[in-house]
């Protein structure tokens, strides 16, 4: 039995193998409607969630198996102080497989070593947010047909991101990877990124304020929002949560086959002016969410399609 915490779980050939799966998934969609029939997904979200709740809920159920779960803490046995060792015991008696968020660091992982099906890290905190790089990952081989040899700026929250952290991550194994860190200087990568997966691993790698020094630079543009949910204190948050705003006159400034993606929900860091642009790719790239967690399953859940 396999769980997903991190997107390091899988090699690199076990991730273009599932890239593979949810390409044929979305060519095919018909020939795994009843994939997972009587199969169920149990989503635990201890933390507000749209996109990837929903995702993981449509991806169910595009393989014809059914959901259970709760939407956040408040309305789970959490809220009268069960652990989440014991709340995963109880969910592996209900459910074939589970996708867990929580917002400390290292939950599903706690939950994974007590669980009895396999456990899908749906975001922890600040952390990892495995499921969204698989997405991310999608997304740029699918419209630029490779993942190698790319130019790649991470804009926003850098700090407390976990989307930026969990790409970082998966996308230093592949060749010719350079990343343009651009940031506010309290919102900057963490220095365990920096130093142990960065510089550690010979990745090259620049860090600057503006957005608009990098635009002519980039093959992909990742932009972020800064996280109200991850500040101590609101007078921080409202001093950097306007600091980047990518407009039409920035987007002017970058190549003509530059692509936008963005882990969603989007504030303000992108005007709406941009979703036109051919170049801006993040309501594709929540499309894309849906294959690769429908392959995700598949996988953990060693269903095979003919």
């Amino acid at each position: 039995m396999r769980h997903l915490m991190s997107p390091l779980d899988f090699s690199v050939e076990e991730l273009d193998a599932l890239l593979d799966l949810a390409n044929d998934i979305e060519a095919h969609p018909q020939k795994y409607a009843h994939a997972c029939a009587g199969k169920k997904l149990a989503t635990c979200f201890y933390e507000p969630s749209t996109r990837t709740r929903l995702s993981f809920e449509a991806a169910m159920l595009n393989l014809g198996g059914s959901v259970l779960g709760f939407s956040s803490a408040d309305s789970s046995s959490a809220a009268k102080g069960e652990s989440v060792s014991d709340t995963i015991r109880v969910i592996s008696c209900y459910a074939d497989i589970c996708a867990m968020r929580h917002p400390k660091e290292g939950a599903p992982l706690v939950a994974s070593q007590k669980s009895l099906i396999p456990v899908i890290n749906a975001g922890d905190g600040g952390h990892q947010h495995p499921t969204q790089t698989l997405t991310d990952l999608l997304t740029i081989r699918s419209l630029r047909g490779e993942l190698g040899n790319l130019t790649i700026g991470l804009c926003g929250d850098l700090k407390f991101g976990r989307t930026v952290h969990s790409l970082i991550n998966a996308l230093i194994r592949y060749p010719g990877i350079r990343f343009v860190l651009i940031s506010p200087e309290e919102l900057r990568i963490p220095s365990y990124i920096r130093e142990d997966v960065l510089t550690a691993n010979g990745i090259p790698f620049t860090e600057m304020e503006r957005l608009e020094d990098a635009m002519a630079d980039l093959d992909i543009l990742y932009m972020t929002r800064v996280q109200r949910e991850r500040f101590f204190n609101e007078e921080d948050y409202v001093r950097l949560k306007d600091f980047y705003i990518l407009t039409k006159s920035k987007m002017a400034l970058a190549k003509k086959d530059m692509l936008v993606l963005h882990p969603l929900p989007r504030v303000n860091e992108i005007s709406v002016e941009v979703d036109d642009d051919p170049r801006a790719a993040y309501f594709r790239q929540a499309q894309y969410g849906v294959y690769v967690r429908m392959a995700l399953i598949l996988t953990l859940l060693e269903i095979t399609v003919d």
